[in-house]
């Protein structure tokens, strides 16, 4: 059987960010709190590097849930903006699905907290509904690497194609070429290794110019 290479496309696809909020990344154990921060951080800041139309949500914050992560709200602060009053799944409140739909785009980049509830569920409800579903395994957390495992299972067997941040951005990007120092910079700036790669292009670059 035949596979197709579906590449993220970043004239139709949109990001949605289900549930990142003060408790509940309380309860992500899958990655450090430090960690988990920069990978939905650097998601954000490819979103908008890349001019990704994005959709956040929260779920019941007057409860123990809380309040969305502040500097997520600040990298979009225009924004649709959805607090749910009570679902739990994302899909079951109407203004979140309409402005979802009103993007126009038929690729969607999901990731939330947790991965097995709060991302899992509106996965699946989109690829019901025919979209072509894209899962940002390190900026979704959850309790453990159990739950992770069984929720990536449920969701790529149902045709949710499950990535990283990194190869988010790779795949948006295409070619070096497009933007070199732009790209390189939002990488350095959420991985350190990657600073030093660029720091040594940099120098490269100024040897060659001298």
């Amino acid at each position: 059987m035949s596979y197709a290479y579906n590449r993220l496309n970043k004239e139709d696809v949109a990001l949605l960010m289900v549930d990142h909020q003060a408790g509940l990344l309380s309860l992500v154990r899958d990655f450090s709190p430090d960690e988990f921060k920069n990978n939905v951080l650097a998601l954000a800041d490819i979103a908008k590097f890349f001019d990704i139309p994005a959709i956040l949500t929260t779920s019941f914050e007057d409860g123990p849930n809380g309040p969305i992560v502040p500097e997520l709200k600040e990298k979009f602060p225009q924004a649709p903006y959805f607090a749910r009053p009570g679902q739990i799944n994302a899909w079951d409140n109407e203004e979140f699905v309409a402005a979802v739909k009103a993007t126009g785009k038929k690729q969607l980049l999901i990731a939330g907290v947790v991965t097995e509830v709060c991302v899992a569920f509106p996965v699946l409800s989109a690829l019901e509904e025919g979209y072509e579903v894209f899962v940002v395994t390190d900026a979704s957390g959850t309790f453990n690497p159990i739950t992770r495992n069984a929720a990536w299972d449920r969701m790529s067997q149902a045709g949710a194609q499950l990535m990283t941040w990194f190869a988010v951005g790779g795949e948006l990007h295409r070619d070096w070429r497009n933007d070199i120092e732009g790209f390189g910079g939002l990488l350095a700036g959420h991985l350190p290794a990657y600073a030093n790669l660029m720091q040594s292009y940099a120098q490269q670059s100024l040897s060659s110019q001298s």
